[in-house]
């Protein structure tokens, strides 16, 4: 046998002997046991004494009161135009004017483009010619009935003459008028579609006209968080650009989006916002519904021994209670702190100790940052 495994025997065996030899335990666990009736934990700040005196430990408090929560449902969205129109032609022929330069503003009758009249003019000259000469002829008709040298017959078949040289004269207006391809509503021309010299043929794009009077928000509300929305609304909003923006929400969609079962919202961006742009990324905030609640420190809130998330009170005679609590909602910018429920209406909350104090136990309260403390709640 080799060397290497007799040494390898001779260590197996050492082991397997000191683990079969009696040992005496209660000896070894008596040196870490703690005595029954010492389960008493002091704390104590500065310079102070430790004792046995529950009535010596302070701790920090606040009081808090109910206030009104508004909650907000967060969406993610983007800007959008009121209207995005493409403007087009309702007659053919070759545009012979383009007076309005793409991005400029327009009102509400501007001509946008404009068609060659070609033979428009002569053919409305022509339809009134006809027409002067039907009234002529059925005014003629009317004096010889008088008389008693007209049939009816022959009235209605006049007066069918003039109106048709009326409706003629109408279409040939209506003609020579779609020459002009004018805005329907003020706005910025977007795009134009056509140069002067193209042949445009009826419902052929002119321009696309934009109205960014008001502008809009848009973004889906999922299925769980529609129920909390009403029209009317207060809204806020961060555009991607750092703008902040205030509006009314004025549509929620009835029905859900096929593939993410979301509904489509609008939200009327307050006052004249012409410098906002069409398609920036937004962050939604819409006020919901409005619930009594609390608003606490985040550091105050602890953990019972069941697991269950509370905050510790103190009542009027100083005992410390445990209160579970349901968090609502947080404010993260000027108003920090975790909205809370279950709470009464009026309590008097330990923002600072509260890990090192236990339900029923006495304790000295101290309101001296009671200010501090509310003022940043």
């Amino acid at each position: 046998m080799k060397l290497k495994h007799v040494v390898a025997l001779g260590l197996i065996a050492v082991v397997v002997i000191w683990m079969a030899l009696p040992r005496d335990r209660g000896a070894l666990d008596d040196g870490y046991a703690l005595p029954e009736n010492d389960r008493t934990v002091n704390a104590v700040s500065g310079n102070a004494a430790i004792t046995n005196d529950n009535q010596s430990f302070t701790v920090r408090v606040a009081r808090i009161n109910e206030r009104n929560f508004v909650e907000r449902v967060r969406v993610r969205g983007q800007t959008k135009a009121f209207r995005l129109v493409e403007v087009r032609a309702e007659a053919a022929g070759r545009v012979i004017a383009t007076p309005v330069a793409r991005g400029a503003r327009v009102n509400a009758g501007d001509v946008l483009c404009e068609i060659a009249v070609d033979s428009r003019a002569t053919d409305l000259q022509e339809a009134r010619s006809r027409q002067e000469e039907a009234q002529l002829e059925y005014n003629g008709a009317l004096d010889l009935q008088e008389r008693g040298l007209q049939s009816r017959v022959g009235i209605a078949q006049l007066k069918t003459t003039l109106d048709a040289a009326v409706a003629a004269v109408k279409r040939a207006e209506l003609a020579l008028e779609r020459t002009q391809i004018t805005a329907p509503f003020a706005g910025i021309m977007e795009t134009r579609a056509v140069e002067v010299g193209d042949l445009m043929d009826m419902g052929g794009t002119c321009a696309t006209l934009l109205d960014d009077t008001p502008m809009l928000l848009v973004g889906l509300v999922t299925e769980q968080d529609v129920g909390k929305l009403v029209l009317g609304a207060q809204v806020s909003a961060e555009l991607l650009t750092g703008e902040q923006v205030q509006g009314e929400l004025t549509y929620i969609s009835r029905a859900a989006d096929p593939t993410s079962r979301s509904y489509a919202i609008e939200v009327e961006i307050a006052g004249s916002e012409n410098s906002i742009r069409q398609g920036i990324t937004a962050e939604i905030f819409v006020a919901a519904s409005e619930t009594p609640a609390q608003l606490i420190p985040p550091s105050a809130l602890t953990m019972n021994d069941a697991g269950a998330i509370g905050v510790k009170l103190i009542d009027q005679t100083n005992v410390v209670q445990f209160a579970e609590v349901k968090v609502i909602g947080e404010n993260t910018s000027v108003d920090p702190g975790m909205w809370v429920t279950g709470l009464p209406s009026s309590s008097v909350l330990i923002t600072h100790g509260q890990e090192i104090v236990f339900p029923g136990q006495t304790v000295n309260p101290d309101f001296s940052w009671s200010s501090l403390t509310e003022s940043s709640l």
